[in-house]
């Protein structure tokens, strides 16, 4: 995506386009935090922040994605199982 954290859960808007994303990510000290992006199939520069939610700090993943699915109003809907899919994912801490 368009920035150099470790993305632990990308979650696309559910409307078929896959155009635009959130994910959660964990940062190389070790914080946390979310964004929310948008591409343009017709634009070759790639993803960019819509939501400018990235600059948040969070201690857990848990947290950044609970806040996440308070700030961006199709997340919870589109992925109800996320808290489980960070779970699972291998070696993230926090």
């Amino acid at each position: 995506m368009a920035h150099p954290h470790r993305i632990l859960v990308s979650v696309n808007l559910p409307d078929g386009t896959t155009c635009t994303c959130v994910d959660i990510f964990q940062r190389s000290d070790g914080s946390f935090g979310f964004d929310l992006f948008r591409r343009d199939p017709e634009d070759g520069r790639g993803w960019f922040s819509i939501g400018y939610f990235g600059e948040r700090l969070f201690d857990t993943a848990e947290d950044a994605a609970k806040t996440a699915s308070t700030e961006v109003h199709w997340l919870e809907e589109a992925a109800p199982d996320l808290l489980e899919r960070l779970r699972s994912q291998p070696a993230v801490s926090g």
